[in-house]
């Protein structure tokens, strides 16, 4: 168990670093805010293939560890020729071949996180929790670093990190779930995936996440803009996942709530990622931006963690890496490629004002479709709970 605490913490850590200060990176090779948004929005489109890849070798192996090392081995090399290349072009193709192998990292340590501690009276959010801490400390340690070492240094800061983070893996459980691996199957699959609920989640998880990829990718270029150092960005992740820890703890309270239950929580959350962008539409400077970013322990925080644990309930036990790696490509994924493409244009041509306008919109018609999904759901458990009574009269 607490091999597993220190991976989420290293692993979680080493991409804290990496995605805060990549876009720093890109810029002082010359790039627009356009390319640079080109660039990211691979991530997402690789994972279209990377996601349900990994998800299903895990499956099939019933050995998440092996897979864990295959991608981090994988992410090393790809990430040190990002360092070593120039040019858009091989650029992009370089940073094609790291997001294969990065793309499911989260949630394949989710999956191993949900098998380790099933039967155990474990909790997700008290492990889970381990990774919000290694995103915000190593992101403000590496802030002040940068800052003497310089950007360009980077990649070197970011593979001693990775090194450390596959050391650790190699100790870590095999992760195996309680089916059998040749019980895989595509006709299964697409059973399980056709889950008119599951999709109904998935489909509105792509529209609420899409405002969250804008920010996550041009957060730190705005406060740059604005004023802010790399020392000040650092804290700015610091502070904004930090308080991802007691939230996790506490949300472990609630998890044994019902299905419909979850769902409403998801379409408050929604509602508070609008007020989020909303405020930093209105936000003026690289201060005011580190108080609104704060609340992304509440607004990320409570949709990641019970979109984590609504997926696992709706997605028999031995798919559960795959149902964990759909996730992910929904909330990193299809949005994630419109967050770059459409995201960096809009940043350049239209301002940040209008682009977190935009993304307040956005996330208002996602938690009004997530309370329509709970008046539905609703709806159902109330009527299964009425025929059940009716049978034992």
């Amino acid at each position: 168990m607490n091999v597993l605490r220190a991976f989420t913490f290293a692993i979680y850590g080493a991409m804290a670093v990496l995605f805060t200060f990549l876009p720093l990176h890109f810029r002082e090779m010359g790039l627009s805010k356009i390319e640079i948004g080109l660039i990211m929005a691979g991530g997402p489109l690789i994972s279209i293939i990377g996601n349900p890849f990994w998800g299903l070798w895990s499956d099939r192996l019933q050995n998440i560890r092996l897979v864990l090392l295959i991608m981090l081995a994988g992410n090393f090399i790809a990430a040190q020729t990002v360092f070593h290349v120039s040019g858009l072009t091989a650029t992009v193709l370089a940073m094609l071949s790291f997001f294969f192998f990065q793309s499911s990292l989260f949630s394949q340590s989710n999956s191993l996180i949900l098998n380790t501690i099933e039967g155990t009276g474990g909790r997700f959010g008290s492990f889970r929790s381990w990774g919000s801490l290694g995103w915000s400390v190593m992101a403000v340690a590496a802030g002040p670093l940068l800052a003497s070492l310089g950007i360009g240094k980077l990649g070197i800061v970011y593979g001693t990190m990775l090194l450390v983070s596959i050391a650790i893996a190699f100790l870590l459980p095999r992760g195996q779930s309680g089916g059998k691996g040749s019980a895989f199957s595509f006709r299964d699959y697409g059973r399980i995936f056709g889950n008119k609920t599951l999709i109904a989640f998935f489909s509105l998880g792509v529209l609420i996440s899409v405002p969250n990829s804008v920010n996550s990718t041009f957060v730190s270029l705005h406060m740059s803009e604005l004023g802010g150092s790399e020392t000040l960005i650092g804290w700015s992740v610091f502070l904004s996942t930090v308080l991802e820890v007691p939230a996790f703890l506490l949300f472990d309270r609630w998890v044994g709530r019902s299905t419909s239950a979850m769902i409403a929580t998801l379409s408050a959350a929604s509602a508070l990622f609008a007020v989020r962008w909303l405020l930093m539409s209105l936000a003026d400077g690289a201060v005011p931006i580190i108080w609104i970013q704060m609340s992304h322990c509440i607004t990320f925080g409570c949709y990641y963690y019970f979109g984590t644990q609504l997926t696992a309930r709706l997605v028999p036990t031995h798919y559960r890496a795959s149902g964990q790696a759909v996730y992910a490509l929904t909330w990193n994924g299809l949005s994630g490629i419109l967050a770059g493409l459409v995201g960096g244009w809009l940043f350049q041509e239209m301002g940040p004002r209008f682009l977190y306008t935009g993304g307040a919109i956005v996330s208002v018609a996602g938690s009004f479709g997530f309370w329509l999904l709970w008046k539905i759901m609703r709806r159902a458990e109330r009527s299964t709970s009425d025929s059940a009574t009716a049978i034992r009269s």
